[in-house]
């Protein structure tokens, strides 16, 4: 059965049940989802998360290892992300997509009285969460093959970015590795060409460059997409590709690539003078992944590598008798590496696939492996707690389509100088469609 794009998305059958590869798609495609086949879509997802991390949570322990050796255990509770799509069909092939995203809660401030200070009113910050704006596009499509997207987009680099969803992970938390060195969800404004050619989708993406002076140690270029201003400065662009490919029933398999420079892309510009106008910060990615989903396995997978040129002069950079007038530099940049990396693959098999009436049900068991290997900073010479392994074991259980149980069993492995961290975790979640 073929679909306009522009009423079902292949997000949405996904959402109904198809166990081909063609389902597992960009997810920027699902805004525009319309599972009622109107014009008018409204959906979203959203995780709720219980953790108990046996390890300390000072923020010296890996200076001082064995200071935090024999902490105490600490939990918490998160809901990582809840998320509203809304997209809307004009017709003639233009369409509208938003994705608003409440992280951890969300933000807020309120005003307080305060009796014991002078009687006066003080307004304080109530939650440390964010609330953004991940999508907000317009698209034109003149066919299957050719779509033209403007706005506000996801970046489709690596696994966790283009199926970010959390059906899509069978630990409670996204992969940790493309968590921890990608801005994630990496979204940005831009232009955008995709479609789909035979068994191929393809998007290019052009956007404005990353922001070196947001680039650290322990993040690597995470934070590149951080504006303290109004607007993402562009002096410098940057371009994302991506191509998938469905032939084998099943499986899809997948590669992406970044280029864009990384200085320069600040304010005001012609702060940068001298010397520093030679350094570039080239920003370049590349990326495998793949998603395979039958005879009850599922298995996903992803290899990312990167390299920013010049990081030993964006390091050791500081601007002479400016420091007032840089809101966003907080000297997070030390140490910054010019090359990180990060591995991951987990396998699921859906245990009650082998049982007739919980099969019949539409209930699946998924019991699951799941390891990472990644590293900020591959060529650390004194700080070596960037490098790590995480292994996870848990089971998903789906008494439903959309929703989603979760629980694992979470060991974080890093260099014999420093302390391991085990965690259990525990979540439920939700994805899908309502209008």
């Amino acid at each position: 059965m073929i679909h306009k794009i522009s009423l079902l998305t292949f997000s949405t059958l996904m959402l109904a049940g198809s166990v081909s590869a063609i389902a597992q798609v960009n997810v920027a495609d699902s805004v525009m989802s319309h599972a009622g086949g109107g014009k008018l879509s409204v959906g979203g997802y959203g995780e709720v998360a219980m953790s108990r991390h046996f390890y300390s949570d000072n923020g010296n322990r890996y200076t001082k290892p064995e200071k935090y050796k024999k902490d105490p255990s600490h939990g918490r509770f998160d809901i990582p992300h809840a998320v509203i799509y809304l997209g809307y069909d004009f017709g003639k092939g233009w369409t509208m997509g938003t994705e608003i995203e409440f992280e951890h809660g969300g933000t807020g401030t309120a005003i307080e009285y305060e009796a014991d200070e002078s009687i006066e009113f003080e307004q304080e910050a109530e939650r440390g969460g964010e609330v953004e704006l991940e999508q907000f596009w317009l698209q034109k499509s003149f066919s299957r093959a050719l779509n033209l997207k403007m706005g506000h987009m996801v970046v489709p680099f690596g696994l966790t970015n283009a199926h970010h969803e959390p059906l899509n992970y069978f630990t409670v938390y996204r992969p940790e590795g493309e968590n921890t060195i990608l801005p994630s969800t990496w979204h940005q404004t831009g232009v955008s060409l995709w479609g789909h050619v035979g068994h191929f989708r393809y998007e290019a993406q052009l956007l404005a460059g990353l922001d070196a002076f947001h680039f650290s140690r322990s993040n690597w270029i995470q934070g590149g997409t951080r504006s303290p201003f109004e607007y993402d400065v562009a002096n410098k662009y940057a371009v994302s590709i991506r191509l998938d490919n469905y032939t084998i029933k099943g499986l899809r398999l997948g590669v992406s690539g970044y280029y864009g420079q990384s200085m320069h892309n600040s304010v005001p510009h012609d702060m940068e003078f001298g010397e520093a106008k030679k350094i570039k910060g080239n920003v370049y990615l590349g990326s495998f992944d793949f998603t395979y989903k039958s005879h009850n396995w599922i298995a996903r997978g992803n290899v990312d590598y990167g390299y920013v040129s010049d990081a030993d002069k964006i390091t050791s950079y500081v601007y002479p008798n400016t420091a007032n007038v840089k809101p966003y530099q907080s000297g997070n940049g030390k140490n910054f590496g010019s090359h990180a990396m990060t591995t991951m693959i987990e396998v699921g098999y859906d245990v009650f696939s082998q049982f007739k009436r919980l099969r019949d049900d539409g209930q699946k068991l998924y019991v699951f492996g799941h390891y990472e290997y990644y590293d900020s900073y591959i060529h650390a010479k004194t700080k070596q707690w960037t490098n790590k392994n995480v292994f996870a074991a848990g089971i998903n259980y789906h008494p439903i389509r959309e929703i989603a149980i979760k629980g694992e069993y979470h060991f974080r492995k890093l260099k014999s100088n420093y302390n391991n961290e085990p965690s259990i975790n525990i979540g439920m979640v939700y994805e899908g469609f309502f209008l």
